[in-house]
């Protein structure tokens, strides 16, 4: 099957492209595009991307949604707002956006009731943020996040402590009491693919109450089924003053994320609407997206279906990886579809991500944790599709083992 872009011709200029984004994107991602074999990717559909050449990847990347690529209850929401108002004026009331609001709000834990929307996980740091400044916080306490780390600047004061560790939290706590904001996501993802304790998630909300911190859980990355729970609060059952969802909500075709508070924590959006907005912040189109991606998560199962298949998954993986390459990997970890292989050392796990391609898969990976590579499939993985991805991933471990 042969799919077409925008060339002259009608096909692809692959060469164009890759010129391109030297001269006008970037030549380290130039780099790396030719480095996983320089194809160009024009279309894609359920778990798969198709590229110029007619090849077909398995998506397990960090891009790859949980309800697979256009699924159809997206895309029918998308276009027929977008045949009719795709952006408001932001003066009137519109219904999509309130629509959204409370779709997103019966699928997130009880007692979150107000949503802000936004266009990007950052965005939705910086909402959750004012929300904290608004209530008197002023020193910012990030739980290990190697992307909230930026936000060092927004509060007066700013300190990291370990994930996963409730001492270092409560220390860190008692030292700002009254004064702080609290960031720790439910499972680590740039920062590799870490699970917290048992209890950690609970311990954290019951320390931000003992010290009078702001509490804001972010799940930008993993909420809305990734995990095999809607959100990660549902984990533990935990209440956060603010959740953070970015990512999945937009369906993979409109970019959208959400600070959804309780009513005490938003209330600085009751007064001034207007505050920490721009100008496609809960636009029409993104709100139809939103609005079909819970339509889509909801009537196929898909939070029961992650939960279901992606232990099996794991386990079937782990015995591939540890019986190919032995001890050159440490563990293979993580929960519900979010997947971690954790190698020894930091050289076979960039060989791993680049021997995938070839074998038809796409993966994760981030420099931050250089020794983990991070396998996200969709929950609407068909059997025959996951035979695909156990048998490309051997593939791929035989090929990383010749290279040492």
């Amino acid at each position: 099957m042969n799919y077409l872009s925008c060339g002259d011709s009608g096909e692809v200029d692959k060469q164009g492209v890759l010129r391109r984004y030297r001269d006008h994107l970037s030549n380290g991602k130039a780099i790396v595009g030719q480095i996983v074999g320089g194809d160009v990717e024009v279309f894609a559909t359920g778990a798969w991307v198709y590229t110029t050449t007619g090849r077909q990847l398995l998506n397990c990347g960090d891009r790859a949604l949980i309800m697979g690529a256009k699924h159809p209850a997206v895309i029918e929401s998308v276009t027929r707002q977008l045949d009719t108002n795709p952006l408001a004026t932001s003066l009137l009331l519109e219904p999509e956006v309130a629509l959204a609001a409370e779709a997103l709000a019966s699928v997130t834990p009880r007692g979150l009731e107000k949503v802000h929307f936004v266009g990007s996980g950052t965005e939705a740091v910086a909402a959750a943020i004012t929300m904290a400044r608004a209530k008197g916080k002023s020193h910012l306490v990030n739980a290990g996040s190697a992307r909230r780390s930026r936000h060092r600047h927004a509060l007066h004061g700013f300190s990291s402590v370990p994930f996963g560790d409730a001492d270092a939290m409560k220390q860190e706590l008692a030292r700002h009491r009254g004064r702080a904001c609290v960031i720790v996501e439910s499972v680590q993802w740039s920062a590799g693919v870490a699970t917290p304790p048992a209890g950690y998630l609970r311990d954290v909300q019951g320390l931000c109450r003992e010290y009078d911190a702001f509490f804001v859980l972010d799940d930008t990355r993993t909420g809305l089924g990734r995990l095999g729970y809607w959100c990660g609060a549902d984990q533990e059952g935990v209440l956060p003053d603010v959740l953070l969802l970015g990512d999945a909500l937009g369906g993979g075709v409109v970019p959208v994320a959400a600070a959804v508070a309780t009513s005490s924590a938003f209330q600085v959006f009751d007064r001034d609407p207007y505050m920490a907005s721009s100008n496609v912040s809960g636009c029409p189109l993104a709100m139809a997206a939103v609005r079909g991606t819970v339509e889509a998560i909801e009537k196929d199962g898909l939070v029961q279906r992650a939960a279901c298949i992606g232990p099996q998954l794991r386990e079937d993986l782990e015995r591939i990886a540890k019986t190919t390459l032995g001890n050159q990997v440490r563990e293979v970890g993580g929960v519900g579809l979010l997947i971690g292989l954790e190698f020894v050392d930091p050289g076979p796990a960039a060989n791993f991500v680049m021997e995938l391609v070839p074998a038809g898969v796409i993966s994760g990976y981030s420099p931050a944790s250089p020794h983990m590579v991070r396998l996200t499939p969709p929950a609407v993985l068909t059997a025959d599709e996951r035979h695909v991805l156990l048998q490309s991933f051997k593939r791929a471990a035989r090929a990383v083992l010749e290279r040492l």
